[in-house]
């Protein structure tokens, strides 16, 4: 299924991060300070999504199809730690386990006791380990779906960029002495697609979440999560395989990270038989370049699983 165009709503303005903090709560997960979003659908209530942000960013970076979907689904949000507005502790050795105990924990901490999962880049890689324990019976709460933005779900189709691969080194400590916004710039026009790069004040916000309580020094700390998926590939297969509840993806097909020959590699190794939606023209951060694309083939997502829609 193809979605091409519809950039309509690009042009809004962007909602500023201390709005976006004030919007939110924290509380102490796992032992850390954790900053989440707990928002109840405006109008008749579909349910509970759960949203997990990728790598750099943070929960912000859903702002754009959040009101849409706030509409009829209770949404729920966190910055993951060492991310946004959460705690940044340092030294840490941040791990894809951690995260996704920590995300669990969330779950808890707020009794939901069934949801839909919505995850991006880092987030795929929680959301496959949270998934291996809910297909074990291990997780908590019940999966009613599970959608996937652009992300490295398998790590022999993940086309690192050359700083990722840099902090990843021995010398990785170094490198993030180097990481500024202009490098962060470089990096997102790489992966944004030709005609959506981020705009001035999108860049903004993702550098100053990014820095806040001085997060850059935990760059090259972060970036393992390329290792966990290494060494977790085939557990994390088997999540995507074996899975419990519907699952699908909505893939921007131009990034050069995890665009189109990502989406080959999962109706090879997963099946053609899932949801999927190509978005031709879009790059790495579909719900920031395209949202109305991606709130229209996550509706037919949805949809496809069995969940209520609106009359056309």
């Amino acid at each position: 299924m193809d979605y091409t165009g519809a950039l309509s709503n690009r042009s809004k303005q962007t909602v500023r991060i201390e709005d976006w903090e004030a919007r939110g709560k924290r509380a102490t997960l796992c032992g850390h300070d954790i900053f989440f979003i707990d928002e109840p659908a405006r109008g008749d209530s579909w349910g509970t999504i759960l949203l997990i942000h990728g790598f750099p960013s943070a929960s912000w970076d859903w702002w754009k199809i959040w009101p849409n979907l706030n509409r009829h689904y209770r949404l729920v949000a966190m910055d993951m730690l060492g991310f946004g507005f959460s705690a940044k502790p340092s030294p840490h050795d941040y791990r894809i386990m951690e995260q996704a105990d920590i995300c669990e924990a969330l779950v808890g901490h707020l009794e939901l006791d069934e949801f839909h999962v919505l995850a991006h880049d880092y987030g795929d890689t929680v959301a496959q380990e949270m998934l291996a324990r809910q297909n074990a019976g291990a997780g908590i709460g019940r999966w009613r779906s599970c959608l996937f933005l652009n992300g490295g779900l398998f790590p022999e189709t993940h086309q690192a960029l050359l700083v990722q691969r840099l902090l990843l080194g021995p010398l990785g400590f170094l490198v993030r002495h180097a990481f500024s916004r202009a490098s962060m710039r470089k990096s997102f026009d790489r992966v944004f697609g030709p005609d959506t790069p981020a705009s001035d004040e999108e860049m903004d916000a993702l550098w100053q979440l990014f820095t806040l309580n001085d997060g850059q020094r935990n760059l090259h700390r972060l970036i393992h999560y390329m290792s966990d998926r290494r060494s977790n590939r085939q557990r994390w297969l088997d999540a995507l395989c074996e899975a419990c509840c519907p699952i699908g993806l909505i893939n921007g097909s131009v990034d050069p990270v995890s665009g189109e020959h990502m989406v080959q590699r999962f109706e090879q190794l997963v099946g053609r038989e899932h949801f999927i939606s190509r978005l031709p023209n879009i790059g790495h951060y579909p719900q920031l370049e395209a949202p109305d694309d991606v709130l229209a083939a996550y509706r037919g997502f949805l949809v496809s699983s069995g969940e209520p829609t609106e009359p056309a």
